[in-house]
């Protein structure tokens, strides 16, 4: 088992290097896919990320409860693209009007993480974990976002925890931080 979680701001590269790194491994790679196609737009970049990853690549598109997809991950090495939304597709179930209870939001966000950190462990796979790194930013002017930077930050620091190794992106270069 290995863990590589791989942080960087929007539009860094951390998609591409995690890609890089599994073709890099010449093993069987199953590719986690968090976005949801809920827009043209969104849906355009789901289509061109499809077309850039190998066609031998198994995908399956998991919003969230990555536990229950557990099963079908046989290959041995997975990238998993990405944390970001995950986090955002847990709080988009629990959003009314405009705001979000914090405390059941960082329960759902901890069992997932945790689940996830629980299937990691149960296995002999390679893992590229991907992670927006939002924490540099101004803080959010509304509830909402605090709470979202708030759940990612720990998401990212729990991952982290767990990882072998940790990049950061900065404008396509990786960093080694641990």
């Amino acid at each position: 088992m290995s863990i590589t979680l791989i942080l960087g701001g929007a539009r860094s590269g951390k998609s591409s290097h995690a890609q890089s790194l599994a073709e890099g491994s010449g093993k069987p790679v199953t590719f986690l896919a968090t976005a949801q196609a809920l827009d043209e737009e969104m849906s355009a970049r789901i289509q061109k990320h499809r077309a850039e990853r190998p066609a031998d690549w198994e995908t399956l598109e998991v919003p969230c409860d990555i536990v229950s997809h557990g099963p079908q991950i046989k290959s041995d090495v997975v990238i998993l693209d990405c944390i970001t939304l995950l986090v955002s597709n847990l709080l988009m179930q629990l959003v009314k009007e405009d705001r979000v209870d914090e405390v059941p939001f960082m329960l759902a966000v901890q069992k997932e993480v945790e689940g996830l950190i629980g299937i990691i462990r149960g296995q002999e796979q390679q893992w590229f974990i991907i992670s927006n790194e939002v924490g540099l930013g101004l803080v959010p002017p509304y509830q909402m976002g605090r709470v979202y930077r708030d759940a990612l930050g720990w998401a990212n620091q729990r991952l982290a925890r767990e990882a072998d190794n940790v990049i950061f992106m900065v404008a396509g270069i990786p960093m080694v931080v641990k």
